[in-house]
């Protein structure tokens, strides 16, 4: 703790050293005496021997890093006052370098927390998944869910885990006193727990034992739905639940971020190949498939990884022939890339953006330090002749710079605070990142912002550092206090910073401009149905309830029939799916009509108001009536894709149509054909930016398979309609639970629109952040030069110029910039922007009407920040110009 005596002693090690350097000259003097001198030719001898004491003092002084420390404590005290005396300039650096770093810290944090470390698990970075990838198919990706029986053989023949886990989706029935609610379940192999190494806040895992055949049924619950269902009441801990009509002893509840595959509960999974095999139906209420998930051994690569379940895949597939395409590969991913999916494009393009904004931030700071070193050029000279050497100038300015870097920091910080929250909200709503990733503005981020601080503080001090090194110390001293001496060396610096940040500009500006075009294309796009005042409702029945055709239609036909006479109802419709999307495919056989390759189309099954709930008639023949409904007739209607693909010119009514899927399900009609009855026009049924896929609507009674929904078209805002709904539902069977409730634009828009809308407000928030950047960036230095050229353009004005020509030569300077800049942003967008052709659709990455219009803008606003400094230089007065310094 010596150091901390001498930090806070200073006076005593004075004194101590004044002590010594006169027992010292004493000694010297007495030395002197000795030899034979006299008393005053001695101590002359001595003091010039050694050399004074108060330049031995400091060179003393200057070998203690006590001495060091001060003078830095002095630089950063007079950096304060400094920048306290220009405001201004300090506030608009700070302002400048907060939106910079605050930018940069949200989208590390997004990145750092929701991509890189999103999961709570042990060792979640050595958790990988595969896929059995078709190579006929263009897509990346491909199988990844795996009969049960190929799980088993996966998991014993490979040589690179250390373990396997299984999971399946599971539709889960929680029937209470209140009536039912479908849970989001998820079935997992015993070992599932082990493997992600997360503790339970209250009781135990599924353990082995859970799994066994026989054992007694028990379930482990989610942490928000213990909170919403039971209050967080811990004595939950060993009652029972009724799940699926069976009862469940509750032996574990998660913590509030584990929330793997999404489940509300978690039932133990027995993959036992004597009890299930790769034929086991859906109606059995065991998987068929199950998704896998693996963790690498050390040292265990994704390619090792991929070759070995290659070499294994390429065995399965002569066993299990139906479920492995003709050609195909093992492809291989970490758990947090799988799920993140396209997700990662957005980022990666986020995190592109904010380098950019964070490098014209810096320009734009560097540009102001730049010109304030300049016109403290007499300053720096003093300084300088006083016996400042250049490495405590250049450090003088580097603290500068680092105490505007350390306040923009923490005014980032406080940005970064708030839009995190935005951007978190929104990313949620479009489903991006992870359930379990916790995106805060935690140790990592905090980290990063101070690394960004420093090197923000090398960046922008660098310049005026060189600056100061490089002035003449004998023109810096004749020169003015405003610089003008300066010559126009430095200007073409500060020019090019200029040009930098305005090419950095056009270049998010075309960016967020092509996202807005996309965003309006994707939100334009002519769906072929009406989705306003449509009001959505998924029914999900008990197990065994309504499993037939027959009890399926004493479920929905009186149900419809209420619906339909509720006041402000228009139309209302049972529906399989909720276009355009959740749609089921099937194989189809068309009678006389020969094909190589497969022919496939989408399943409706659906009531005879659809049509009319969605807006749409018949182009030719009949849609479904209420007869074809009530006695389950094989009938269909065809849109006309389905039409034009597979009948060409020839009239498709009257054909009959086999669909292959019903075969395979149990309940379904088999080998069973459709008379198609009529034809209706196309509508979006993949998805808004596919087109339309060949799609057939047949009643809803030929099969009572799957859970189905409603759709009611209302003359008035849909969701004033819930509660009726609701209690119309529960009128006829209190079990049916309500998984999801809502509008269909709201479906839409969270499926549809919500990822390119969080793309293009990002996006186009850090390019306005970026324009308001290059605004000040060219009015400052526009304003500077107007004050170093101040005394010219009074000798112009003086001599007979007008005013709007000293007006003119201001505004095409900075013209001149804004152009110089512009080129360059165009060349690097249009080389960049084909990095954003997969966030982008319908517009071209080159989009000629975006780049018109970004350059306009950015011509429009570079004029603007220009015309006050150009208003000022034609304002000045000759004679006061005359006499300025």
């Amino acid at each position: 703790m010596r150091w901390l005596h001498h930090l806070f002693q200073k006076s005593h090690a004075e004194q101590q050293l004044d002590k010594e350097l006169r027992f010292h000259l004493d000694r010297q003097i007495a030395d002197y005496l000795a030899a034979g001198l006299s008393a005053e030719e001695a101590r002359r001898r001595a003091n010039l021997e050694f050399g004074g004491l108060d330049r031995v003092k400091e060179e003393v002084r200057d070998t203690r890093w006590e001495t060091h420390l001060d003078n830095l404590l002095r630089d950063f005290r007079y950096a304060l006052r400094s920048l306290g005396k220009d405001r201004r300039f300090a506030i608009v650096a700070i302002f400048a370098l907060a939106l910079g770093i605050g930018a940069s810290t949200v989208i590390f944090s997004v990145i750092y927390n929701g991509f890189l470390h999103p999961f709570p698990y042990k060792d979640a970075n050595g958790i990988s998944i595969f896929q059995i990838h078709d190579l006929d198919q263009a897509h990346t990706g491909g199988r990844g869910a795996f009969s049960v029986s190929e799980f088993l053989d996966y998991r014993e023949q490979n040589h690179v885990f250390e373990d396997m886990v299984g999971t399946s989706y599971a539709r889960v029935l929680y029937t209470h006193h209140d009536g039912a609610m479908q849970l989001t379940a998820a079935k997992v192999t015993p070992n599932t727990f082990e493997f992600l190494g997360v503790p339970p806040i209250l009781g135990r895992w599924i353990t082995a034992e859970d799994g066994r055949s026989g054992a007694p049924p028990v379930v482990l619950i989610n942490y928000r739905f213990w909170k919403e269902q039971f209050g967080g009441n811990p004595n939950i801990i060993g009652t029972t639940l009724t799940l699926n009509n069976v009862p469940a002893t509750v032996v574990g509840i998660m913590p509030p971020r584990f929330q793997y595959f999404g489940g509300d509960v978690w039932l133990p999974l027995n993959l036992n190949r004597n009890r299930i095999s790769a034929q086991t139906s859906l109606a059995d209420g065991e998987p068929r498939y199950v998704i896998a998930e693996e963790r690498r051994k050390p040292g265990v690569t994704l390619e090792a990884a991929a070759a070995d379940l290659d070499v294994i895949a390429h065995r399965l597939c002569k066993l299990y022939p139906k479920d492995y395409p003709k050609r195909f590969n093992v492809w291989t991913d970490t758990l947090a890339s799988d799920v993140v999916g396209d997700f990662k494009g957005t980022l990666y393009i986020l995190l592109s953006a904010v380098a950019m904004l964070l490098l014209i931030a810096c320009s734009n700071v560097a540009n102001l330090l730049l010109a304030r070193a300049t016109t403290r050029e007499k300053e720096i000279g003093i300084r300088a002749s006083l016996g400042a050497s250049r490495s405590r100038l250049i450090r003088q300015l580097f603290v500068e710079s680092f105490v505007l870097a350390t306040a923009g920091c923490l005014a980032g910080c406080a940005f970064a605070f708030g839009g995190l929250k935005w951007v978190v909200a929104a990313i949620s709503l479009g489903g991006g990142l992870p359930g379990e990733a916790s995106v805060t503005l935690n140790f990592p981020a905090l980290l990063f912002a101070a690394a960004v601080t420093m090197l923000i503080t090398l960046l922008c001090g660098l310049a005026p550092a060189l600056h100061a090194v490089n002035a003449h110390l004998q023109t810096s001293l004749a020169g003015s206090g405003k610089g003008v001496s300066a010559n126009f060396g430095h200007a073409r610096l500060r020019s090019s910073l200029v040009i930098v940040e305005v090419a950095l500009s056009l270049v998010l500006l075309i960016g967020a401009g092509l996202m807005m075009r996309s965003f309006l294309a994707i939100t334009h796009v002519d769906l072929g149905f009406n989705p306003k005042n449509v009001f959505v409702a998924g029914l999900s029945t008990p197990k065994g309830s309504y499993d037939t055709s027959e009890k399926l239609k004493l479920l929905y036909q009186p149900l419809l029939q209420r619906l339909a006479v509720v006041p402000g109802v228009v139309a209302v419709s049972e529906s399989w799916g909720v276009p355009p999307f959740d749609l089921e495919e099937s194989e189809i056989v068309i009678p006389g009509k020969a094909h190589s390759e497969t022919w496939r189309a989408a399943l409706e099954l659906c009531s005879e108001g659809y049509f009319k709930t969605l807006g749409f008639q018949a182009i030719r023949g009949r849609l479904l009536s209420e007869t074809d409904i009530d006695s389950a007739r094989r009938v269909a209607v065809i849109n006309e894709t389905f039409a034009r693909n597979y009948f060409g010119a020839e009239e498709p009514i009257g054909h009959t149509i086999k669909f292959n899927f019903f075969d395979e399900l149990p309940g379904g009609p088999k080998d069973a054909y459709f008379e198609i009855i009529g034809l209706t026009r196309d509508f979006k049924n993949a998805g808004v930016q596919n087109p339309p896929m060949p799609q057939a609507f047949m009643p809803y009674t030929v099969t009572g398979l799957r859970d189905r929904a409603i759709l009611v078209r209302t003359s008035t805002e849909p969701l004033a309609f819930t509660k009726t709904i609701t209690q119309e539902i529960w009128a006829i069977d209190r079990n049916i639970a309500l998984p999801y409730t809502g509008t269909l634009e709201s479906f839409m828009h969270r499926f549809s629109y919500a990822r390119p809308e969080f793309g293009l407000k990002t996006l186009g928030a850090f390019a306005g952040i970026g324009l308001l950047l290059v605004i000040i960036g060219v009015f400052s230095v526009m304003a500077y030069t107007v004050s170093l050229q101040t005394h010219e353009f009074g000798i112009r004005l003086a001599l007979g110029a007008q005013r709007r020509d000293v007006l003119t030569i201001v505004l095409r300077k900075g013209l001149l910039l804004v152009a110089s800049g512009a080129l360059i942003g165009v060349v690097a967008s249009t080389a960049l922007t084909h990095f954003l052709a997969g966030q982008i659709w319908g517009v071209s990455a080159t989009d000629p009407l975006t780049f018109v219009l970004v350059i306009a803008l950015v011509t429009l606003f570079g004029l603007c920040a220009c015309f006050l400094p150009a208003r000022q230089a034609a304002s000045v007065d000759p004679l006061v110009a005359l006499r300025y310094e």
